[in-house]
């Protein structure tokens, strides 16, 4: 898994490459860091060429919303792939985040 960043007009740009699964997950949640701090603006995460997301994946998600919502800013998830998309919908995230193609 690899994450590159990139602010543009006051808007961070995250992109998740690979797979987010169990054994990536610690390393996200380091990753996120940069989110983290950015977390009272707004952010769009671009899944575009995220491959694969498991529960643990799910849970940094998670995190890094209930963090961006308790400081007032926005998340949204840009391009996810049929089958991170049916995960999202089988566990009931589509609810929980702004989902954009």
């Amino acid at each position: 898994m690899q994450i590159n960043y990139q602010q543009t007009d006051g808007q961070l740009t995250a992109t998740i490459q690979g797979r987010l699964g169990t054994a990536e997950s610690e390393q996200f949640m380091n990753d996120m860091q940069p989110l983290m701090e950015a977390a009272g603006g707004t952010i769009l995460l671009d899944c575009h060429q995220l491959e694969y997301i498991s529960s643990s994946g799910l849970r940094a998600l998670l995190t890094l919303r209930k963090q961006v919502h308790t400081q007032g800013g926005s998340l949204t998830l840009a391009g996810l792939n049929n089958e991170v998309k049916k995960v999202f919908e089988i566990t009931g995230f589509t609810s929980l985040f702004t989902i954009v193609k």
